[in-house]
């Protein structure tokens, strides 16, 4: 394993190198670190050269005096730019869980010709309705004081996000409006794109606003796959967390997905 650092925008952001074969960037969510993603990563690590990072103030990255969706897509522009800088020309797969997934589309859509293709596992999906409404937002606001309060536990660990409730919940509803218009994105992506999804997006209760949001969860892919049918998706029986509880199966679906790819052409055909 090699670990260096980037320094920009005010923060420094922390990247762990390790693994052979091919280039593959992980990008981690809005809650969780690098170190959270480590049960997926070493996997992947027997036939990719494996990289990942902390976005800013999260895991060991530097607290920030912003935190927005274009702050956390800067971050992950400056670690691309550093790979290719140390490495030209080697576009990498780019792999992102949940905001991470939302952010390697619209670094893909940026930078065309830079990456070999796309895994996005649970996240920048073109739902029809945003999550973050009215009647949720009391819920929503109290389900980030909470997590706020368990980040008690792990503050100074490589698993600690800085941000607070507030901060948090403005970045879902920020991330919300994004996703209104990421279909626009996935148009000027001519990359492979594999999606990872979970079933049960907000859990399997039955009740409650879970089955809406399932529903509005799912329906977001479908939307996708009639506007663009090449994207392949697969469902994982899991919630949002599938990737901490399901991350030897994520990792399997990756690794056999650019196995293919790696028989193919650089735009995924043979």
């Amino acid at each position: 394993m090699r670990h260096f650092t980037i320094h920009h925008d005010g923060v420094t952001i922390p990247v762990s190198r390790g693994g052979r074969g091919r280039l593959l960037v992980l990008g981690p969510g809005l809650n969780s670190t690098q170190a959270d993603l480590h049960e997926l990563a070493e996997p992947l690590r027997r036939d990719h050269d494996v990289v990942t990072f902390d976005l800013r103030g999260h895991g060991l990255a530097s607290a920030a005096a912003r935190y927005s969706f274009e702050a956390f897509l800067s971050d992950l522009v400056a670690v691309m730019a550093e790979l290719e800088r140390l490495e030209p020309g080697a576009a990498p797969v780019l792999v992102g869980y949940s905001l991470g997934a939302d952010l390697a589309v619209h670094f893909a859509s940026e930078h065309p010709g830079t990456v070999a293709g796309l895994v996005l596992i649970d996240g920048a999906n073109p739902v029809p309705e945003p999550f973050i409404t009215e009647a949720l937002l009391p819920e929503f606001r109290a389900m980030w004081d909470d997590m706020a309060t368990q980040q008690e536990a792990v503050r100074g660990t490589a698993r600690q996000v800085l941000l607070n409730a507030q901060e948090m919940l403005d970045l879902n509803v920020e991330i919300d409006v994004v996703r209104s218009g990421i279909i626009e994105r996935y148009r000027t992506i001519d990359r492979p794109i594999r999606m990872i999804m979970s079933n049960s997006m907000a859990g399997d209760s039955g009740e409650g606003h879970g089955p809406r949001l399932n529903q509005n969860w799912r329906a977001g892919i479908e939307r996708l796959l009639r506007e663009q049918p090449h994207i392949a998706v697969s469902w994982i029986e899991a919630d949002h967390g599938l990737v901490f509880t399901h991350a030897r199966e994520i990792a399997q679906i990756i690794r056999s997905t650019q196995g293919a790819a790696a028989q193919a052409g650089p735009s995924g055909t043979p």
